[in-house]
């Protein structure tokens, strides 16, 4: 398997304005980027930029990583809050870490097989805690330990050896197999992602058509829908699991109230699955700005019906700025022409 890619053009070619930060009568910040809105059939309902543009998913990829510990039988005892996990990006709290170690425990195994490296919590509660008692992080405080969990149930199955995160591993080869099935594509190559495992590149539309699939999944479908049905049901039923508290995806799944499944990933992507209009987003902000992109997706699903505009959650992302006394100072909008 190789990471060498062909000539791709660049990120920004042909990225249109998508999110405003004004403060004052000021412009202060614009954001750039892609979006794109998809049909399981592949039909493109909505694009903005260039949807084409060749992408890293990173973390908004790992219900689609996950869904080979499904496919092939080696998870099919797992909990949907397991599930959850397979498909978090989590930031560390005491109930991620005490779930990874259970699973982990369960198989047999411990925090010395994972291979996605140690990572300080973002959780507060759970830093502090380190903090006072002398301990340190460790590869369970990894936000991708519970996808690591799930590659290392995957190998038990798939009988590799212990370095599963190898590109040229039973474990990664499967799940490029699934990745490129389910984004109808081929993968022109890959980056190794944060965790350590490699992160296969793709268009964004192949992404988003990636995700209309798991939105008009059904547990009566084929076993790819039912693989991909379980792993977005989870999601909706544990968004505390998904990431955190405080965190975008978290918070923005509540608001919704199981309308969606939402996944964000490094680098200012972010993903949802609308299973009510059967709908898959994929957007990607080029200069990598969370809060663009977190913005983008809030206005993607209130534009479709999945969030409602005047939820208190909405002010969060899109809406009016306020300094540290209260001051009202700007506000961050969409651009012209976006959502």
């Amino acid at each position: 398997m190789s990471n060498k890619m062909p000539n791709i053009p660049s990120l920004d070619l042909g990225s249109v304005p998508l999110i405003e930060l004004w403060r004052g009568d000021i412009l202060e910040s614009l954001h750039r980027g892609h979006a794109v809105v998809a049909r399981d059939s592949g039909e493109i309902v909505e694009s903005w930029g260039n949807p084409d543009a060749v992408i890293y998913p990173r973390s908004s990829c790992k219900m689609v990583q996950a869904l080979p510990l499904l496919e092939t039988g080696a998870g099919r005892d797992l909990r949907p809050e397991q599930l959850a996990l397979a498909c978090a990006s989590h930031q560390g709290a005491h109930s991620h870490v005490t779930r990874v170690a259970s699973w982990l425990n369960d198989m047999g195994l411990s925090e010395s097989d994972l291979r996605c490296g140690c990572q300080d919590p973002q959780d507060i509660a759970e830093r502090d805690h380190l903090i006072k008692t002398g301990g340190t992080p460790c590869q369970l405080h990894n936000n991708c330990s519970g996808k690591h969990a799930g590659f290392l149930m995957l190998n038990r199955q798939l009988k590799g050896e212990a370095e599963y995160t190898l590109p040229d591993h039973p474990v990664q080869k499967t799940i490029l197999n699934t990745f490129e099935e389910v984004t109808g594509t081929s993968s022109p190559g890959y980056g190794i992602d944060g965790c350590s495992a490699p992160n296969f590149s793709t268009k964004l539309s192949a992404l988003a058509y990636a995700m209309a699939q798991f939105a008009s999944a059904t547990d009566s479908g084929s076993s790819r829908a039912r693989a991909m049905f379980a792993l977005r049901e989870a999601m909706i039923q544990h968004p505390d699991l998904v990431a955190g508290e405080t965190r975008a995806c978290t918070d923005l799944m509540r608001a919704m109230g199981g309308r969606a499944a939402i996944k964000t990933g490094a680098e200012a992507v972010f993903v949802a699955i609308l299973p009510e209009q059967r709908l898959g987003i994929a957007l990607k902000i080029i200069d990598g700005g969370v809060r663009a992109a977190e913005a983008a997706i809030t206005a993607l699903l209130i534009w479709h019906g999945a969030l409602d505009a005047d939820h208190p959650v909405v002010l969060r992302f899109l809406g009016p700025l306020t300094s540290r006394r209260g001051l009202h100072a700007g506000h961050i909008c969409t651009a012209p022409g976006f959502a």
